[in-house]
């Protein structure tokens, strides 16, 4: 679960939550519209939504290319599993209860700083020099 001011601002809530998935496991179809940003890190997500319904439907991060992210909610299913971990707990907003046994960090984790930075210099090596 993500609290961080950007995940709100698009879940329009006070945090996303969410599920990565083995992209070679997926086969997501339908119409979708996309949206891509730059995260904190410097890395990209894309987002992609119903055109219909503008509900996010998955989204790609840069640094993490083998998953995609799904959001909980589109299961619709409330046996769904507890997240593993929370992140950006400072945003957090102070009535949100967070279970016991779910880690609490104030940002990301280290393996995904460590992969972002790897995204981020192979991204520079290919780009080559700035005009």
């Amino acid at each position: 679960m993500c609290h961080c001011l950007k995940c709100q601002k698009r879940t329009g809530s006070t945090y996303s939550v969410h599920a990565y998935y083995a992209r070679e496991a997926l086969t997501i179809a339908g119409e979708r519209s996309s949206y891509t940003r730059a995260g904190d890190t410097g890395c990209f997500i894309t987002f992609r939504f119903c055109p219909t319904c503008a509900s996010t439907t998955d989204w790609d991060v840069e640094a993490m290319p083998d998953v995609v992210g799904i959001p909980v909610g589109l299961f619709a299913d409330p046996s769904f599993p507890a997240p593993k971990v929370a992140i950006f707990v400072p945003h957090k907003h102070p009535w949100v209860s967070v279970p016991d046994d779910v880690p609490q960090n104030p940002g990301h984790s280290d393996g995904f700083l460590k992969a972002a930075q790897t995204t981020l210099r192979a991204r520079r090596a290919t780009s080559g020099p700035s005009a």
